[in-house]
C-alpha cells in the first residue's frame, strides 16, 4: 500500500505549486518574476560594487515546453522614467535570446552614489503576449576599501551599514513554545527551535530591579532548566538586565566570548549587535509577574526564504533530517559569512563548500555563498585539502547560477589552488617542501594534510609524503579548472589541464591501489587502506569500471567510519555507485553516528560532530553537518544542472525503498518540483515540474528489465542508462512519467 499521507501531501505541493503556475496572472499574462541583479533578489537593501552588473530573471508561462526566444530590459534614473517607458541608462531593445540569467549591463556604466531601477520583458517561443516585470531598484557605490565606511545615496538609499554585494543579517521575532513557572520572579521558556540572537523582555515590575536572564542551548534532563554547565563548547550565559519601576521593554545585550569575537574571527555588524545560540531561556531574581508573553527571542539571519524548498517522504525519520538540516542552514547564517560555528566563527573551506551545496538546495540565494567564497580565496585556512576546496566552491557557483564573473575574476588565484605546482613528474603531488612562491599565489604560508576532522574519525588513515586523498582532490581540482578554462575561452589552459588530470587519474590507479585486494591504500608505501582513500576516488568518479564492485563493497564494509564532514563524500560516491538503498539506510538510521543523533540529543541545528562523544569541544551550530539538505536534492530526488545555469536540467531520483517522496527545490531559474511513488518490484510513478526556458533529462528506474515508459500518458522510448530509462528533452511545466514491465 502507497503511504496514504504522504501521498496526500504531495498532490498539496503539487496542487499548489501547479496551480499558481495554470491561474496567477504573472504566468498566465507572461510576466517576469524572480527578479535579481548581482545574484541579489533584494538589491534595494543593500549596495553594489559592480558599474556593470549582471541581471537574471525567472521566466513564466502556463504553456508547455516553452521557451523564451528574446528580452528586453530597461535601466532608468528615476521610478518615473521607467514606468513611462524610458530606459535613460540603458534600452536593450528585442534581444533575441534564450538567456534568462547572467544578462551583463551594457549602458554606460553606473555611477557610485547613485540609484536606478530596471525592469524586463520576455518573448516566448508560444507567442504569449509579453508584459514588464515590476521594477527594481538598485544602489550603486564604489569598491569598498577595507575598514571605509559605505558611501551610499542619500535619503532614502538603502541602511547606511550595508554590507556591498551581500545582505545584513536580518531579525525575526519568535514567541516561545512552552512556559513553565519555577517560582515567584522565576520562570522558564522554550523558543522550540534553537537561534543565534538574544531576547526581548517586556515586563510591568513594581520595582527597580536587576533581572538574571540565563541564556542556553541545552536543558537539564527534566527539561524544567537552562543547563548552566553543558560541556564543550555548548552554550549558556547569564546576563543582568538593570529594569525600572513600571511598564518596560528590555532587549538584552549580550556578552561578547573573548574566542569568537577576535583575531580571525567574523565579527557582528554593529547595527545588529552580538548574538548567541540558544533555544531555552530561564528569568530569576525578577519582582514583575512572567507569563509566556514576558519573553521574545530575536533571532538573527541571513535573509532566508523559508517557503523556497521542501521535502516530505514516506520515511518520518528522513523528514525529521531533512527539516533539522534545512533549518541549520537558515540559523547558522547569522554575521552573514558561512563560518565554522559558534566556537570560533571562521570561515573554513570546506565548512563553507558544504553550506554552498545546502544553501543552494534550501532557499534561491547565491550572494552568501559568493562572498564567502571569495573571501577564502584571500583568508585561507590550513588544510591542503581546503584550498582544493576553492575550486570546488567556484565550479559550483558557476554551476549554479550560469555567472562566471567570480570564476574569471580569481582564475589565477583558482588556477594557484589546484596545487599543480606541487606535482613531481609523474604529476602526483605532495605538501613536503613547499616552495615559497606557491604559499604566496594561494595566500598562505603553511599546508597540511587533513584527511578529515576530528582526528578520531580518519579510520586509521596512514599519512604518508604521498597522500591518497590529497591527490583525489588534486585530480578533481584539475578537472573542474579545465572545465573553467574551457568555459572562459582560455583553451590552452584547459587542454593543460585536461591533461594533468588523466596523468593524476592514471597514476593514482596505478601507484595508490592495491590489485590484490581491490582496494586503494592510503598514500605511496602504505599498507593500509582507510573508508576515506576508497570513498574519495569513487565520489569523484576515478574508480575504472571494473574495479568498482570491489571499492563500493569496501567502502560499504567501513560503514559510517568518517566524520559529519566525510560523510558528504561518502554519500555522494554511494549515490554515484548506485548503492541507494545503503546510501539511504545511513540518512535515516538511528545510530549514535547519525543526524538522528543529534536530534536525540537535543540539537535542533547540526552538530560539528555526531554526537557529544565524538568530539569533546564540538558546538551545537555547525552547518557542515547540515549534508542531507544537500544530499536529498542533489543525490535521492536527483535534481542537478546539466549546463551552469540550469538551462538544462537533470532528474534522476535515486530514491531506493522510499515508497513515495515530493520535493521542492530552488534554482536560478525557478523552482523544481518532484514527487514519486512506487510500489515494491512495481509500477514506478514520477511526476515533475520543470520551469519555463529550460529542458530536463528524465530518468526512471527500471524494474523488470524490459520496462514500459510512458510520458504524460503516451508511450515513449526512453534509453537505458545503467538502471534507468533517460528521456530527453522532457520541456517546461507538469508532467507525469511511469514505467510498467512490458
Amino acid at each position: 500500500m502507497k503511504d496514504r499521507n504522504t501521498s496526500k501531501l504531495a498532490a498539496i505541493l503539487l496542487i499548489t505549486a501547479f496551480g499558481q503556475v495554470a491561474t496567477a496572472d504573472a504566468a498566465v499574462e507572461n510576466v517576469p518574476t524572480g527578479l535579481m541583479c548581482e545574484l541579489m533578489a533584494y538589491p534595494e537593501r543593500t549596495v553594489i560594487t559592480d558599474s556593470q552588473p549582471e541581471f537574471g530573471w525567472v521566466v513564466n508561462s502556463p504553456v508547455k515546453d516553452e521557451v523564451q526566444t528574446a528580452y528586453q530590459i530597461l535601466v532608468a534614473s528615476s521610478a518615473a522614467k521607467l514606468k513611462a517607458g524610458t530606459g535613460d541608462l540603458w534600452d536593450s531593445g528585442r534581444v533575441d535570446s534564450s538567456q534568462s540569467v547572467a544578462v551583463e549591463y551594457n549602458g554606460a556604466p553606473l555611477q557610485a552614489g547613485t540609484s536606478c531601477w530596471w525592469k524586463v520583458r520576455t518573448f516566448l517561443q508560444s507567442g504569449t503576449p509579453p508584459r514588464w516585470s515590476e521594477p527594481q531598484r538598485i544602489h550603486r557605490q564604489g569598491q569598498k576599501k577595507a575598514g571605509a565606511a559605505a558611501h551610499v545615496p542619500p535619503n532614502d538609499g538603502p541602511p547606511r551599514d550595508a554590507l556591498p554585494d551581500r545582505y545584513l543579517p536580518v531579525r525575526e521575532e519568535r514567541k516561545p513554545v512552552k512556559f513553565l513557572k519555577v517560582a515567584d520572579g522565576h520562570a522558564y521558556f522554550d523558543f522550540g527551535k534553537a537561534a543565534f540572537g538574544t531576547v526581548t523582555l517586556r515586563i510591568n515590575s513594581p520595582v527597580a530591579a536587576n533581572v538574571e536572564v540565563h541564556l542556553g542551548e541545552e536543558r537539564t534532563p527534566d527539561g524544567e532548566r537552562v543547563n548552566r554547565k553543558p560541556g564543550g563548547t555548548r552554550r549558556y550565559r547569564m546576563m543582568t538586565v538593570p529594569v525600572s519601576k513600571g511598564q518596560g521593554s528590555y532587549t538584552v545585550t549580550i556578552t561578547p566570548d573573548k574566542r569568537n569575537t577576535g583575531g580571525a574571527a567574523i565579527k557582528m555588524p554593529a547595527s545588529v549587535g552580538e548574538v548567541m545560540p540558544f533555544r531555552y531561556c530561564e528569568i530569576s531574581a525578577c519582582p514583575a509577574t512572567l507569563d509566556i508573553d514576558s519573553v521574545t527571542m530575536v533571532a538573527v539571519h541571513y535573509p532566508f526564504d523559508d517557503e523556497a524548498a521542501s521535502f516530505t517522504s514516506s520515511d518520518e525519520t528522513l523528514n525529521a533530517v531533512w527539516e533539522m538540516s534545512k533549518y541549520s542552514i537558515k540559523a547558522t547564517s547569522f554575521c552573514g559569512v558561512y563560518v565554522d560555528g559558534d566556537r570560533e566563527r571562521i570561515p573554513y573551506e570546506a565548512d563553507a563548500y558544504i553550506n554552498q551545496l545546502c544553501h543552494y538546495g534550501t532557499d534561491r540565494e547565491y550572494t552568501l555563498a559568493r562572498h564567502s567564497h571569495e573571501y577564502l580565496i584571500m583568508h585561507p585556512t590550513w588544510p591542503t585539502e581546503w584550498a582544493h576546496h576553492s575550486v570546488l566552491m567556484a565550479w559550483a557557483d558557476y554551476e549554479y547560477t550560469g555567472d562566471k564573473e567570480s570564476m574569471a575574476r580569481y582564475y589565477q588565484d583558482l588556477k594557484a589552488k589546484t596545487l599543480h605546482e606541487l606535482a613531481r613528474a609523474d604529476g602526483l603531488i605532495s605538501t613536503q617542501n613547499i616552495p615559497k612562491e606557491v604559499f604566496e599565489k594561494i595566500h598562505i604560508n603553511k599546508l597540511r594534510d587533513i584527511v578529515d576532522w576530528p582526528k578520531g574519525e580518519r579510520d586509521g588513515y596512514d599519512f604518508k609524503p604521498i597522500n591518497t586523498v590529497v591527490n583525489v582532490f588534486h585530480y578533481r581540482t584539475c578537472v573542474l579548472f579545465a572545465r573553467m578554462a574551457k568555459a572562459l575561452g582560455k583553451h590552452a589552459d584547459a587542454a593543460e589541464f585536461e591533461k594533468k588530470a588523466t596523468q593524476v587519474g592514471a597514476m593514482i590507479n596505478e601507484k595508490l591501489f592495491d590489485a590484490k585486494r581491490g582496494i586503494y591504500i592510503d598514500g605511496e608505501g602504505s599498507k593500509h587502506a582507510s573508508l576515506h582513500a576508497n570513498m574519495w576516488p569513487l565520489a569523484f568518479g576515478l574508480v575504472p569500471a571494473d574495479r568498482m564492485a570491489g571499492v563500493t563493497r569496501f567502502v560499504k564494509s567501513r560503514k559510517m567510519g568518517c566524520s559529519v564532514y566525510g560523510a558528504q563524500y561518502l554519500l555522494d560516491a554511494l549515490y554515484l555507485a548506485g548503492e541507494d538503498d545503503y546510501a539511504l539506510s545511513l540518512m535515516n538510521s538511528k545510530g549514535k553516528r547519525s543526524w538522528w543523533n543529534m536530534i536525540r540529543e537535543g540539537s535542533t541545528i547540526s552538530m560539528e560532530a555526531w554526537g557529544n562523544q565524538f568530539k569533546g569541544n564540538q558546538d551545537w551550530n555547525h552547518a557542515w553537518g547540515a549534508v542531507p539538505a544537500n544530499i536529498i536534492p542533489r543525490r535521492l530526488m536527483g535534481v542537478t544542472p546539466l549546463e551552469p545555469g540550469f538551462g538544462r536540467i537533470q532528474i534522476k531520483p535515486r530514491v531506493g525503498s522510499l515508497r513515495s517522496g515530493a520535493l521542492k527545490t530552488p534554482t536560478i531559474r525557478g523552482p523544481v518540483y518532484v514527487t514519486f511513488n512506487q510500489e515494491p518490484a512495481g509500477a514506478f510513478a514520477l511526476t515533475v515540474n520543470i520551469p519555463a526556458n529550460t529542458t530536463a533529462d528524465v530518468y526512471v528506474p527500471i524494474r523488470g528489465g524490459h520496462d514500459r515508459v510512458s510520458l504524460d500518458g503516451k508511450q515513449v522510448n526512453g534509453k537505458a542508462d545503467g538502471k534507468f530509462l533517460r528521456i530527453t528533452g522532457v520541456g517546461s511545466g507538469e508532467h507525469r512519467i511511469q514505467t510498467s514491465a512490458r
